[in-house]
């Protein structure tokens, strides 16, 4: 009386498996079997399919009157790359070594209208360690008309001293839309883009005819070293012109109308590599003017060009300006990738994860090996990349969303409660190591906003209604 019966558990109530007759057909049900196995309790209905299928697959290949049913093995359960979040930074992560405030120069911030266009409406730049060019759009002053073209915008321009905060030289450009206007050079001189080609100018704020187009110039990129420069100008599509074959740069006045930011009919995309000290041209090639949706990363030997080859597959291809062309590395990426050269030898590159957010990876540009990554988060949008002149740091800036990017389908539609604020975080291109983070303010999601000094050693921003400049060690180069 005392013994348990043989099919007893601990608890004293009857096992059910002591009920069955020997012999008889086992009875499994697809809920019982999910619940019987963690992982596939997590998607329940995927679960029950996947049993359900793998029961008839037995059933069909099973000896009559076999009890037995084995369920399929599962790999191990892959965890997914967790989304980065992005938590916007209240205040600079350092204290600034020097703070000018922009209102009493004239500056004012633009309104929400201008938010994710792209817009040139600022640009903070270094004349050399100890000066600041800072030029910007003066508000209500576009010179709008028949006679000036449509789009033509009217800038102010100074001067400041780090050391005294001493303003001086002032000056009104005139430039002929909305785009990126100047490009700054290492020998303290910068290149303005003009109606007729690139002026340019100096610490004294005067300009003098630098380079003419037969077109619209649309963009300007210069390698590390601004041996080489690389120009696209929307011209005629129509039989090229005896320039287009000479060795030098077309000179002269512009050849077409600037009142339309999108092409004519007749017009195409031209791409110019040039010498930049003697102006000879190096390569031309004529594209779809929507062709170059991207820079193309460029040092001097070649181009960066991305070639996709499946799925989120990617190959980046090193077009040289001799005309051969290497394979630098492969990228995997929801988007196509790109970047730019931090110096001759080093190149950063974007991408995008299927998670959302992306990376930033530094590669060589002789071997393709990469030497450190970056996640970027989730919830960040129009990434910019900002690199020293001598290539030892790179700052990245990104709007930060309230929600991943995802959950938005077009930026410009985004409401601008929507958004948290702007942000950069400047890093040692040798190791990716973090050296500041700020918010920045007013958004502007053209740029213009960051820049770092030619030794890497002083960064300044635009924030709170102020330029801030701030102190960093020495960096090692990569």
């Amino acid at each position: 009386m005392g013994e348990k019966p043989a099919h007893q558990g601990t608890s004293g109530t009857e096992h059910p498996a002591s009920k069955r007759k020997v012999g008889a057909p086992v009875r499994v049900t697809i809920d019982a079997m999910v619940n019987q196995v963690p992982i596939l309790r997590r998607s329940r209905k995927a679960a029950q399919e996947l049993v359900a299928c793998a029961m008839l697959l037995c059933a069909a290949g099973a000896a009559p009157g076999q009890g037995t049913l084995t369920i399929p093995e599962m790999g191990p359960y892959i965890k997914p790359e967790p989304k980065v979040f992005e938590k916007y930074p209240e205040k600079p992560s350092l204290t600034p070594a020097f703070t000018m405030p922009v209102g009493p120069l004239g500056f004012s911030a633009p309104s929400d209208f201008y938010l994710f266009r792209g817009r040139g409406l600022v640009s903070l730049d270094f004349l050399d360690e100890n000066r600041l060019l800072f030029t910007f759009r003066k508000p209500g002053l576009g010179m709008r008309g028949a006679e000036s073209g449509e789009d033509e915008e009217k800038l102010r321009a100074v001067v400041i001293a780090l050391a005294d905060g001493r303003i001086d030289p002032q000056a009104d450009w005139v430039v002929p839309d909305g785009g990126r206007y100047l490009w700054m050079l290492k020998d303290g001189h910068y290149l303005l883009r003009s109606e007729g080609g690139l002026l340019q100018g100096d610490a004294t704020l005067t300009t003098r005819p630098y380079l003419d187009f037969p077109g619209r110039l649309l963009w300007v990129d210069l390698d590390p070293d601004q041996r080489t420069m690389v120009t696209n100008s929307l011209e005629s599509s129509l039989p090229s012109q005896p320039s287009d074959q000479a060795h030098d740069p077309p000179r002269g006045p512009s050849a077409t109308t600037t009142d339309a930011q999108k092409p004519s009919a007749d017009q195409t995309l031209v791409v110019r590599t040039l010498n930049r000290e003697t102006g000879q041209l190096i390569k031309m090639i004529r594209l779809p003017w929507d062709a170059q949706n991207k820079d193309w990363p460029v040092n001097a030997d070649g181009y960066v060009v991305s070639s996709h080859d499946k799925d989120t597959q990617w190959t980046l291809h090193m077009d040289s300006f001799s005309g051969a062309m290497k394979v630098l590395g492969h990228m995997d990426s929801t988007c196509m990738p790109d970047g730019a050269f931090a110096t001759e030898a080093e190149l950063l590159v974007k991408t995008c994860a299927e998670s959302g957010g992306g990376k930033l990876t530094a590669m060589s540009a002789v071997d393709g090996k990469f030497t450190w990554q970056a996640t970027t988060a989730t919830n960040a949008a129009r990434p910019l990349l900002v690199a020293s002149p001598d290539g030892s740091r790179v700052a990245l800036e990104a709007v930060v969303l309230r929600h991943a990017a995802s959950h938005y389908r077009h930026m410009k539609q985004v409401d601008p409660d929507e958004l948290e604020g702007q942000m950069v975080r400047v890093l040692d291109t040798a190791d990716g190591t973090l050296k500041l983070e700020a918010p920045l303010s007013p958004m502007l999601d053209g740029g213009g906003n960051v820049a770092i000094s030619p030794t890497g050693r002083r960064v300044a921003i635009l924030n709170d209604g102020a330029i801030e400049v701030f102190d960093l060690p020495a960096a090692r180069l990569p």
